[in-house]
């Protein structure tokens, strides 16, 4: 027997066994133990007139409670107007930059600065704050305690 020879039939059976581990069906995992929604099973609202949208992933942001909600502003200067929550938010740049501004003069422009995919980003309750995204989408990830309102404000010129 050959030297080539040893080392295939050496590997062949633990080759044959990872290959007929790896054709099986995934685990059956416990419903008590973890749910979980894949991408495309998570529900997204239509774009709303700021160039938002919404997809709900624990709670109900319009009840108490603890919230969290995907949210995708989409591109070409879509923004929020100056605004305030009761409550404190904490948001995640998931994917794109979102661009932040604070205090009642509103201007995409000047007054952003952008958060890049990792940020991390505190909005205090009760404090004016708006944001949006440019010329890319930017995907967040929202958390908080409801109800989540939004009390407009008036901009300054």
């Amino acid at each position: 027997m050959t030297k080539s020879n040893r080392l295939v039939r050496t590997l062949a059976l633990p080759l044959a066994l990872a290959a007929s581990l790896s054709i099986g069906s995934a685990a059956e995992l416990n419903p008590a133990a973890v749910i979980y929604k894949l991408p495309d099973q998570i529900p997204w609202s239509s774009v709303d007139a700021r160039g938002a949208q919404n997809a709900v992933v624990v709670g109900d942001p319009n009840k108490p409670g603890f919230y969290m909600v995907y949210t995708k502003w989409t591109k070409g200067n879509h923004f929020s107007h100056p605004h305030f929550h009761p409550n404190d938010r904490y948001i995640v740049v998931l994917q794109g930059t979102w661009w932040v501004g604070s205090g009642a003069r509103f201007d995409p422009e000047h007054g952003t600065v952008p958060m890049p995919a990792g940020s991390f980003v505190t909005h205090f309750g009760k404090q004016v704050h708006w944001d949006g995204a440019k010329d890319e989408n930017a995907v967040l990830l929202i958390m908080g305690e409801g109800p989540a309102t939004s009390t407009a404000v008036a901009e300054e010129k």
